[in-house]
């Protein structure tokens, strides 16, 4: 099994209380004054107290276009991202020049070269790296992106795979703009990065090095459901489509599909020692738990990283599995279940089990 032996996280320095960040910012979304009690309420029941911001928080009142926002994403996540893997690898032991395959995802901006390629020099990544960027999956590529990178290790037992994840959501909320979906987003996501390290079980075997290996994965595409969460290129950007559907989503499937796949690993829910749930939002959230019948407080980091920093999209899963690791350490043979949802409406599973046996 391919083992994570280094996970760290990224956050832009600025950060801001959430109150701070709707006095300024309801004007420039919602001008009528009388309309600005909907983004206010959304805004306060987010669940969100704080967020960091890429940006100064006044200098998004000025009416930035595309090509500026995305040209400010380029050179802010390639910051992040290697802050985020430089650390990353640094827990792990690892050397950059040792990494055989980098995966690099993000859905907030776009760059060729991708931000992976720009990081090769300045992290000291051999040139023959192989490189795999994805776009495209939102919140769920921080779960699916540690799936792909343990389906290369598969092939490549005494690999060296890294995951970087960067999202700078700030840059995606449109002006002028009061639907309910830009509302919601302009008050729960925020920006940040991440990074993970993995290696391929024959060379995990060597290391002296604990981490959660990965013991099996799952995707799942929800068919019907494409105009559910997203985002719609146009000329002032990324517009965010997002609607109350992905919970009915979740009630609908989720509970049935995290079963099944336990049930094929041999296990039930209560087998489950931990849960890292992406931080989508208090309904999300919410759902998750009810689908599983949790008990109180299986979801607690997920919580508190919503409200310390927003959702990132899919850096924040990678956020949860960071304070997971690093506030409560786990026991040999411990099982975790990590999961996210993005755009699809898709679904990503991973069961993870911590390194070593069972006392």
């Amino acid at each position: 099994m391919s083992r994570i032996v280094g996970v760290s996280t990224a956050l832009p320095p600025l950060s801001y209380a959430q109150a701070e960040i709707t006095e300024q910012i309801a004007p420039m979304i919602v001008p009528d004054p009388a309309k600005q009690g909907v983004l206010r309420r959304l805004h306060a029941g987010s669940r969100v107290d704080r967020r960091h911001l890429v940006m100064p928080l006044e200098r998004y009142l000025e009416p930035w276009s595309f090509s500026q926002t995305n040209g400010l994403f380029i050179e802010a996540a390639t910051d992040l991202a290697q802050e985020a893997l430089v650390a990353a690898l640094s827990q792990a032991g690892i050397a950059a020049s040792e990494v055989d395959f980098i995966v690099f995802t993000s859905v907030t901006g776009v760059s060729a070269p991708s931000i992976d390629a720009l990081l090769v020099p300045r992290v000291g990544l051999r040139t023959d790296v192989k490189r795999m960027p994805m776009f495209g999956l939102g919140c769920v590529a921080g779960a699916a992106g540690i799936a792909r990178l343990d389906d290369y290790l598969a092939g490549h037992p005494n690999g060296v795979a890294v995951l970087v994840a960067v999202e700078l959501c700030s840059l995606t909320v449109q002006r002028d703009d009061d639907s309910m979906a830009n509302l919601v987003a302009s008050g729960l996501f925020g920006d940040g990065a991440a990074a993970v390290v993995m290696v391929g079980d024959e060379l995990a075997a060597r290391i002296d090095s604990a981490g959660y290996e990965v013991v099996g994965t799952r995707s799942a595409l929800y068919p019907h459901t494409r105009d559910v969460l997203g985002f719609n290129p146009g000329e002032t950007g990324f517009r965010i489509v997002l609607t109350a559907g992905v919970a009915d989503v979740i009630d609908a499937n989720f509970g049935a599909d995290m079963t099944g796949f336990l049930a094929e690993h041999g296990l039930a829910v209560g087998d489950v020692q931990r849960w890292v749930a992406h931080p989508g939002g208090p309904r999300i959230l919410e759902a998750f738990s009810e689908a599983l019948a949790l008990p109180d407080g299986a979801l607690e980091l997920s919580w508190t990283s919503l409200a310390a920093i927003g959702n990132l999209s899919s850096a924040s899963v990678l956020h949860v599995l960071a304070d997971t690791v690093r506030e409560s350490p786990a026991q040999p043979g411990e099982l975790c279940a990590l999961f996210a949802l993005g755009p699809g409406v898709s679904a990503e599973t991973v069961l993870l089990r911590w390194s070593g046996d069972p006392e």
